[in-house]
């Protein structure tokens, strides 16, 4: 009976991908509506509904909040049949609840899973992040440089100049010096206005996306679900908690954290094999948004496992019920 408790990614991959696909189909007709919070419900409801089919002994370890904050998919949580083996769910049910509001790029629904106990209980709290794709040595860029010499070293790893360089920046005004400082290397900024863990990602597929890397600080959950994408599909990751103040301190305690200081890689911040799953929720550079006809609905999700470092993509027709 052991044997069935083991974390079966092949086999849980295509339940992952359908409980992103509900997410999304549930946002679906809030896009463009300039309601937040009615999509990111919408989501988080289809989202539980379709995990509690699932045959796991799921705990949610990044999810909409902690107890008293979230009445959902809430740190802790407890999710699946209980019939299955025991897995970390690292999830976010609209990442880019503004972008689904405001019918901009790149809003995705996103969730990982991976063996209980693997997945960094982050807090929500700020992360200072840095990514790159794969194909380089590692420590190529650290987060003991400043920007600029990031920007160079990578330009000599990729044997170009800084001017082919193009990074990946949330637009927010703590960045500004961030991002004068990497313009004066000469390299591109690409700005997005929210959807850090889809910014990580970007830089995994270079080929499409023209993004090299991405810098700056954002959540330090989705810090860890972009980390999930990164362990399936290569590169590389660090990422440095922040505190603003001492409130933001215990939130890391309780959350079992003791080095506030440390930098982790990706493969601290998820230490063993993970399955990831995003839908499309408005079209981007990684997924088409989902697309309506009369009678039908059209979802694209990417499905990745680290274990076997497969990237699929799938389109889903399903009629309007």
């Amino acid at each position: 009976m052991a044997d069935a408790q083991e974390f079966h990614d092949r086999m849980l991959s295509l339940g992952l991908a359908r409980v992103s696909e509900a997410a999304a189909l549930a946002s679906a007709r809030l896009v463009g509506r300039g309601d937040e919070k009615a999509a990111d419900q919408a989501a988080v409801n289809a989202m539980r509904e379709q995990l509690n089919l699932l045959d796991i002994a799921g705990v949610v370890v990044i999810g909409e909040g902690e107890r008293d904050e979230a009445p959902m998919l809430f740190i802790g949580e407890e999710v699946g049949t209980g019939n299955g083996p025991a897995v970390d769910i690292a999830l976010d049910p609209l990442e880019g609840t503004t972008l689904t509001a405001k019918d901009m790029p790149n809003a995705l629904t996103v969730i990982a899973m991976a063996p209980r106990g693997s997945l960094l209980h982050a807090p929500d709290v700020y992360m200072e992040k840095l990514a790159i794709g794969p194909g380089y040595a590692v420590d190529t860029v650290t987060l003991a440089m400043s920007p600029a010499e990031r920007v160079r070293a990578l330009a000599k790893a990729k044997g170009g100049e800084a001017a082919d360089i193009t990074v990946c920046i949330l637009e927010r005004p703590r960045h500004e010096a961030l991002i004068e400082e990497v313009r004066s290397t000469g390299a591109a900024i690409r700005l997005i206005t929210d959807g850090d863990v889809a910014g990580v990602i970007h830089c995994a597929e270079a080929h499409l996306t023209g993004i090299d890397m991405y810098m700056g600080s954002g959540g330090a959950p989705e810090g860890v679900l972009a980390a999930a994408a990164l362990k399936c599909m290569g590169g590389q990751m660090y990422g440095q908690l922040l505190f603003r103040n001492d409130d933001e301190r215990m939130r890391a305690k309780r959350a079992g954290i003791t080095d506030l200081d440390r930098i982790y890689t990706r493969d601290e911040l998820v230490t063993a094999d993970v399955i990831f799953a995003a839908t499309g929720v408005t079209s981007g550079s990684i997924l088409a948004g989902i697309q309506r006809e009369p009678g039908w609905v059209t979802t694209e999700t990417i499905l990745m496992r680290s274990k076997t470092g497969s990237v699929r993509r799938m389109s889903y027709r399903s009629p309007v019920k």
